[in-house]
Parts: structure tokens; C-alpha cells; sequence
């Protein structure tokens, strides 16, 4: 007894320790995506005023835009923080809008191809797990305001995060013409992004808080093990007596598994003593037969009190399936309301109506029978379900 009065002061110590310098467990926020694909699909706007800086907010004369998803870009990003992209845009300078310095003087096409290497900037600041600034540079084709050029690309920009796949995408690109003698231009961009085919790392605080928790589950371990080196006399102790309880309680088990196993079989022997149910040819209600064996049911549920049944009723296969089924509910029911309207109560008998599901020979649709054997499948079965 004394030793295991110790054995239990040491195991509620060693757990109180183990409650109170428990670190929280790994979550999504300790670990980041470190590469993906990623395909996006957004809204472009386009300055290409000539005139940049004082035009820059120029939304009504400078900015060109169209009311419908105008980009779709989509790229591969790599552990080591960059990322090759493929971006597709359309655009519409507006008759009255200022390109290349002058007004337009109707409705023109705008059309880019654009690649570019980008650099996640995560991997200078650190990660966030939702916000990803980034800057690239890159090179392109436009045709733009009826002149084809190619343009040398630089981009600034951030996404933001509302789960694994999804993200909001902002930034804003630089396009320098290759061809001197023509403009220069903004492209401004807001759009959605869905990442996939991702692969997580732990940041580096998630593998701090992994080896806090690694040094944690040592210790618990070798603390359990102390415990199970002093529990070990008081296990032997305790084996004994369980071993001679156990064999008691086995004596006594065996003993009421027989009685009640006498007790099933004496009214399974009862029950099965009763003939089937069985119900006229698309017939449900009961015969005076039926009720005379009902009747018997009825003595055996009064002299044992505890005792419940299951009654499932069942069909020949002469019908349709969907008919048999009904019929065979509405014999269930009959039997049912017969023994509810004798006193049986309710919680007592369940039901199961099953068709021609479970034919009792092989009467079915395919095989032409005698009456006798189409008979032998119009019947109700009654189970034991507890005594």
C-alpha cells in the first residue's frame, strides 16, 4: 500500500510537470508554402499617357480600362524564392483618352504577352503566411494604340492570402519600349489567384516550437519510464489479486452465460414451437390462424416481461417489387396493431417489412413454383432481440 501511495505521488507530479511546460502544437501558422503553381485572372488597367508621374491618379483621362476580367497569367514558383510567369492581357484605349502624349482619336485594341522572373521578398523580410510582397523584371510584346513594340518589364507588387489556394494579387508593371522613338507605359493589376501543387516547409519558428515540443516528449518519455520501473512491484502485487478476482468473476459469468443461455433457448424452443404467420395470396390481413398463433406470441411476451421482439413481414415474388414492398408493410402493420390492440406494449415489438428482399427459396421472378412454395415466402419471422 505505501508503495503505491508513492507510486501515485510521482505520477501526479510527473503529469502536473508535463501539464505546465507543454508547448501548443504544430498549426498551419508555423509552416509555409515554399513552391506552387499558381494561375491567375484579373483586371488590368493601362496608363500609357506619356506623361507618368503627373498623370499617375489621372483616372479619367490617363487610366484606360474595360469592365470584364482583362488578364490571365500563370507561373511556377520555386523553393528558393523565384518565379517564372506567363501573363496574357487585353486592354481598350478609349476614344478621348491621352496615349503617347496625345488624345485618342477612337477606340483602340491593346494587346500583351509578357514574361517575367519574379522574387518573393518573404525570403528577405520573412514570412508572413498571408502577405507576399515581390518585385521582378521581365520582357514583353505590345500592341498598343496601333503600334506593335516590344517592352523590357519591371513589376512591384503584393498577394494576400485568405487560405492555401486563394489570394488576391496587386501590382503594378514598368513597360519600357525596346524601340526608343516609342512611349512608355504603366500597367496596373488586381486580380485573383489559386495556388496548386504546393509543398510546405515549417518557418523557422515552426521548427523552433518542433524542437521545443521534441525536448518535451523526451522528457515525458523518460519521466514514464521512471514511473514504470517504480510501478513495476506494485504491478506484480496487483496482478495476483486481479488474477484471482478474474477467475471468480470468470466462475460467475459463466454461470449467468448459461443461465441465460438456458433461459434464450427455453423461449426460442417456445417460439419456435409457433408456426409462421403466413397471409392469404395479396392479402394483408390476418387469418384466424395467424391470430391463434399471435394469440401464443401474446403468453410468451407475458411470462417473460423483459423480452423483446423483432417481427418481419415478407412477400412471394408474384408483383412488382414496389408493390410487394407496400403489401408487405401493410402485413407488418396488421400483425403490429394485433398485438398493440392485446396489451403488448409498443417498445416491446419492432418491425421490419422487407418485399420479396429474402425469399426462402428460390421462388423468384425467373422460376415458375407451385402455390405450396410461393406460400412458404408469404410469411412474418419472429427474432429475439433481448430477454
Amino acid at each position: 500500500m505505501i508503495l503505491k501511495k508513492q507510486f501515485l505521488l510521482v505520477f501526479l507530479i510527473a503529469n502536473i510537470f508535463t501539464i505546465h511546460s507543454q508547448t501548443s502544437p504544430l498549426t498551419k501558422k508555423d509552416s509555409t508554402i515554399v513552391s506552387s503553381w499558381m494561375f491567375g485572372v484579373g483586371f488590368n488597367v493601362v496608363d500609357d499617357s506619356d506623361d507618368t508621374f503627373n498623370r499617375l491618379f489621372d483616372f479619367k483621362s490617363a487610366w484606360n480600362a474595360v469592365p470584364y476580367p482583362s488578364r490571365v497569367s500563370v507561373g511556377k514558383y520555386f523553393k528558393n524564392g523565384l518565379g517564372i510567369e506567363g501573363i496574357l492581357s487585353y486592354n481598350k484605349y478609349k476614344k478621348g483618352k491621352i496615349a503617347d502624349g496625345l488624345p485618342v482619336d477612337k477606340d483602340k485594341d491593346y494587346f500583351a504577352i509578357d514574361s517575367r522572373l519574379s522574387y518573393d521578398l518573404n525570403k528577405i523580410i520573412g514570412y508572413t503566411g498571408w502577405f507576399d510582397p515581390y518585385l521582378g523584371i521581365g520582357a514583353g510584346f505590345t500592341h498598343a494604340n496601333d503600334i506593335p513594340r516590344g517592352t523590357f518589364n519591371a513589376v512591384l507588387g503584393f498577394r494576400t492570402w485568405f487560405s492555401d489556394k486563394f489570394g488576391l494579387d496587386v501590382n503594378t508593371s514598368g513597360k519600357w519600349a525596346m524601340n526608343t522613338n516609342y512611349t512608355n507605359h504603366l500597367q496596373h493589376v488586381v486580380g485573383v489567384v489559386y495556388r496548386f501543387d504546393f509543398d510546405k516547409e515549417l518557418t523557422k519558428k515552426g521548427e523552433e516550437k518542433l524542437e521545443l515540443i521534441t525536448a518535451e516528449e523526451n522528457e515525458a518519455l523518460r519521466i514514464n519510464d521512471s514511473i514504470l520501473l517504480a510501478n513495476k512491484q506494485a504491478e506484480a502485487e496487483r496482478f495476483l489479486a486481479e488474477k484471482i478476482a478474474k477467475e471468480k468473476d470468470a466462475l460467475r459469468l459463466a454461470q449467468l452465460e448459461k443461465e441465460r443461455t438456458d433461459l434464450k433457448n427455453e423461449i426460442q424452443n417456445k417460439i419456435d414451437a409457433l408456426e409462421n404467420i403466413y397471409f392469404p395470396l395479396d392479402a394483408s390481413m390476418l387469418t384466424k390462424s395467424s391470430k391463434d398463433i399471435l394469440n401464443k406470441l401474446i403468453l410468451i411476451l407475458n411470462e417473460y416481461p423483459k423480452l423483446t421482439l423483432e417481427i418481419t413481414s415478407h412477400t412471394d415474388s408474384r408483383g412488382s417489387a414496389t408493390y410487394n414492398q407496400k403489401l408487405s408493410e401493410r402485413r407488418l402493420k396488421s400483425t403490429l396493431d394485433y398485438l398493440f390492440e392485446k396489451g403488448i406494449e409498443t417498445n416491446r415489438i419492432t418491425g421490419g417489412a422487407f418485399g420479396e428482399n429474402k425469399l426462402v427459396n428460390a421462388c423468384d421472378d425467373t422460376v415458375k413454383c407451385p402455390e405450396v412454395k410461393h406460400k412458404q415466402n408469404r410469411r412474418s419471422e419472429i427474432k429475439i432481440i433481448n430477454y
